[in-house]
């Protein structure tokens, strides 16, 4: 288990691969891109140091139906990095609040992977009658792991952490993309050598404090006050936990999660395999058949 939640630390980063229907705007540190026009509102959030390109095919499927917004954090995807300090998960919070006021949005769902979905759960602790639902793929309220460990040292590794991200160089930074889209990111090698040049498109120093961040929180005790449908999506692929450490079966996988998810009033798991972090580049049509099922139970 050691092993699985600290490999889960590496980044994903990326570029827009499509038009968005108008400018994008910004707000505090999000920047946000707006597909299709009519239906109910969605809202993309990308996991660490991600992107737009991770969505593509799941804008592609939902805009025919609904107004998609793809999120991308500051720092990530080429975007510039926040220079005034402070905390970053906290800067994202305040501005996804304030677009969605500024924005007016009638109630829309939370789609996040990864960091995305840990922020999309945050998000739905704080402010449950901002939104419909929460859809988390693969991103949960503590880190996998380290409810093995006390605050003070959760805290402790996150800040090592860290410190040891931040100083890596670009060509560092690179490497550390491709060995993570090769061994936790996707199954498919032609995928991981597709996408791994995307990942590295991120700020480095901004990349690492989001992941010490994300690795210091724990936000399961908010959860109770989250009294909207969460769905988590639970990646599996047997061979990666066949053995060692990280062995468990899927049903034991899900189990984990739901365990984490406990305190949440109506949070469900579902596992989709086989398939990697990125689950919906591994397995499209089952991760758009999962998310259609949400969205229909909650509209």
């Amino acid at each position: 288990m050691r092993r699985w939640s600290l490999v889960l630390l590496l980044a994903l980063a990326s570029a827009p691969l499509w038009a968005a229907n108008s400018a994008p705007v910004t707000t505090g540190s999000l920047k946000i891109e707006q597909h299709g026009n009519h239906g109910s509102s969605i809202v993309l959030i990308p996991g660490l140091a991600g992107g737009p390109w991770v969505w593509q095919d799941t804008v592609a499927k939902l805009e025919k139906d609904h107004v998609v917004y793809v999120l991308t954090l500051a720092g990530f995807d080429g975007t510039q990095a926040p220079v005034n300090g402070g905390n970053l998960f906290d800067l994202a919070d305040q501005s996804l609040y304030q677009w969605l006021q500024k924005a007016n949005l009638r109630k829309p769902i939370l789609v996040g992977h990864s960091l995305g979905a840990t922020l999309a759960l945050r998000f739905a602790s704080e402010h449950p009658d901002l939104i419909s639902g929460v859809v988390a793929v693969d991103g949960l309220p503590l880190f996998p792991g380290m409810d093995r460990v006390s605050d003070e040292q959760r805290k402790m590794i996150a800040a090592n952490m860290q410190k040891q991200l931040s100083s890596a160089t670009p060509e560092q930074f690179k490497a550390q993309q491709l060995a993570y889209m090769q061994k936790v990111g996707v199954i498919d090698p032609d995928l991981a050598k597709r996408y791994a040049p995307l990942n590295a498109r991120s700020d480095i120093k901004a990349t690492a404090q989001y992941a010490a961040e994300d690795f210091a929180d724990d936000l399961r005790p908010g959860l109770k006050n989250a009294n909207v449908p969460i769905l988590e999506i639970s990646p599996y692929n047997a061979p990666d936990f066949s053995s060692g450490p990280m062995a468990m079966s899927e049903q034991q996988k899900v189990d984990y999660y739901k365990s984490l998810l406990s305190n949440a009033p109506n949070a469900k798991v579902v596992s989709i395999s086989p398939s990697r972090h990125f689950v919906m580049l591994d397995q499209p049509l089952k991760f758009q058949q999962t998310l259609a099922g949400f969205i229909a139970s909650v509209h």
